[in-house]
């Protein structure tokens, strides 16, 4: 009689979550999975908390409610999946703005992620070249050539509009800068239109019409309770055994799948299992790869990450303007790259006793000795800050949270996804039941990440050779 499956989880963020619900909904029934986290708590950068009484997010707080294609994200079919559909809630403002010469400008509409589409759309934030954007008779990109964003935009629209639209956009989103990430990882659907349009105009506009958007559609959505809810609904349906606290130090292969080494040097724990999920970041990946599988383990290992930290205010009725938030282009010398306003942005966190939340994400690639600063300092400076961009002195706050993300976001250099795509293919020529998942690899946000967790779940599936339900 065969036994049932066992299937190893390695990360407890929602990479692995996702991982593991998918095996439980299409793997053998009676399938044994356990999910190891190797701290205490799960949801990795899904932190549901609580400040001044009332509930907020110290990690993500949304999520995109469409595909590229424009079919339901992975995010929203996950909460369907869980029965969370009917918590969905949108934005009451969507409105932002940008810090430009120390005041706030709306974000002009009309581009993708800071790239315009219309340029006289923007100029009142940003000028472009005066020769911008020359139809030079090709493609802008090679069919197999990746570039940096900025070194693209530069190319064709000048400095400013890199500095004071895209580098922000970016910054907000990855905390790197527009000249070093890739435009085929974090700009996926220009860099397929670059490869045919002559002007980055066109290119713009074309994949502008090329992503199906229903007029008035939400673009963003959250989880009225928390995106922890989220994640406790995943650990219930998945069924799996949570291990908390329970670090592997160690994947090797055996005769029949692979033997996890789980715990403390001094009292290890051996764990044989038929499938591992590696749903942790590159360099903790890297370290479990390196004896099974070393070249993948050295590509994987070469990802480097940026840090942050996300400074939460709550303030007394202080007079903020009817915006979602801001972004600070790093040429405004501010500490601050951006700024989200909880009880503006989002109808059901407002609050009877009149607080407003504020949250301010703190760091850039490369600064990560501002970081260094204790919690209070790096308060005192966002509560300055915030003054200074709204033009009035604000209150002083009733309570304030600081949450720092070592190691937290990605940064994707050019050719990454070409890089990924080389390991995981000699990984699994190789080893078929040892997959990657996560954001590492595939892209930041919430709904990449599910999708991620989900296709590593059903390669496992497809490998183990099972008769999937």
């Amino acid at each position: 009689m065969r036994q049932p499956w066992r299937v190893a989880v390695v990360g407890g963020g929602i990479a692995g979550l996702a991982a593991a619900v998918r095996l439980r909904d299409r793997a053998p029934e009676g399938a044994e999975i356990t999910v190891y986290e190797q701290s205490g708590a799960l949801g990795g950068k899904l932190r549901t908390g609580s400040l001044a009484g009332g509930p907020v997010e110290f990690g993500a707080e949304s999520f995109l409610m469409r595909d590229p294609t424009g079919a339901e994200s992975a995010a929203v079919a996950l909460a369907r999946r869980l029965g969370l559909a009917e918590k969905i809630v949108h934005p009451s403002v969507g409105q932002a703005a940008l810090v430009v010469d120390g005041g706030l400008r709306p974000i002009p509409g009309g581009t993708l992620v800071g790239v315009p589409g219309d340029l006289d759309r923007v100029a009142a934030v940003a000028r472009p070249a005066a020769d911008a954007d020359v139809d030079g008779g090709r493609p802008l990109v090679g069919p197999d050539a990746d570039v940096s964003v900025g070194a693209l935009v530069r190319s064709r629209f000048g400095d400013e509009v890199v500095d004071r639209l895209v580098d922000p956009m970016l910054g907000g989103v990855y905390a790197g800068r527009a000249d070093d990430l890739s435009l085929v990882t974090t700009m996926p659907a220009l860099a397929r239109t670059a490869r045919v349009e002559h002007t980055l105009v066109g290119a713009v506009r074309a994949a502008q019409a090329a992503a199906p958007r229903a007029p008035g559609a939400p673009v963003f959505g959250t989880l009225a309770g928390g995106l922890g809810t989220l994640i406790e609904a995943a650990v219930t349906a998945s069924g799996a055994t949570i291990r908390r606290d329970a670090a592997v130090r160690e994947v090797t292969r055996t005769d029949s799948g692979w033997r996890l080494t789980v715990g403390p040097t001094r009292d290890p724990q051996s764990v044989d299992v038929d499938a591992v999920v590696l749903a942790v970041p590159a360099r903790p990946a890297a370290r479990l790869l390196a004896g099974p599988a070393p070249q993948a383990a050295s590509v994987v290992g070469e990802l480097d990450y940026a840090s942050v930290a996300l400074v939460t205010l709550a303030l007394p009725q202080p007079p903020l303007p009817e915006l979602s938030g801001f972004l600070v282009p790093s040429t405004e010398g501010l500490l601050i790259k951006a700024a989200t306003f909880f009880t503006t942005k989002w109808g059901h966190l407002r609050r009877p006793d009149g607080l407003a939340l504020v949250r301010a994400s703190v760091g850039r690639y490369g600064e990560e000795a501002q970081l260094q600063r204790p919690d209070a300092d790096l308060a005192a400076t966002v509560h300055r800050e915030l003054s200074a961009v709204l033009g009035s002195a604000l209150p002083a706050p009733v309570d304030g949270h600081v949450q720092r993300w070592g190691g937290a976001l990605p940064q994707y250099t050019p050719g990454h996804a070409d890089r990924v795509a080389a390991a995981r293919t000699a990984l699994r020529a190789a080893y078929p039941t040892l997959v990657l998942a996560g954001a590492g690899y595939d892209g930041v946000g919430i709904p990449v990440c599910v999708r991620s967790g989900e296709t590593a779940a059903d390669e496992i599936i497809t490998a183990l050779g099972g008769s999937a339900r």
